[in-house]
């Protein structure tokens, strides 16, 4: 499954590299975009566990970029 989410007040390129290589590393998480300049998050996964993945996303960029919110 492949899902696109809005991201608000992330705030350097540096941090969405940072968010993006992070987001990759987590179990069951196929592929990851993070665009500064877009200011979207793509996120590829297995379907079945989609939900529980965007839980250790969530914790993962919050601790990369503090006020960095995801719209879900």
């Amino acid at each position: 499954m492949k899902k696109t989410f809005k991201l608000i007040d992330l705030d350097c390129a540096n941090c969405a590299a940072k968010m993006e290589n992070a987001i990759k590393k987590i179990d069951g998480v196929t592929d990851a975009s993070v665009s500064f300049m877009a200011q979207k998050m793509t996120i590829e996964a297995d379907s079945a566990q989609f939900d529980g993945i965007m839980k250790q996303v969530v914790k993962v960029c919050k601790k990369v970029e503090p006020d960095c919110e995801i719209v879900l």
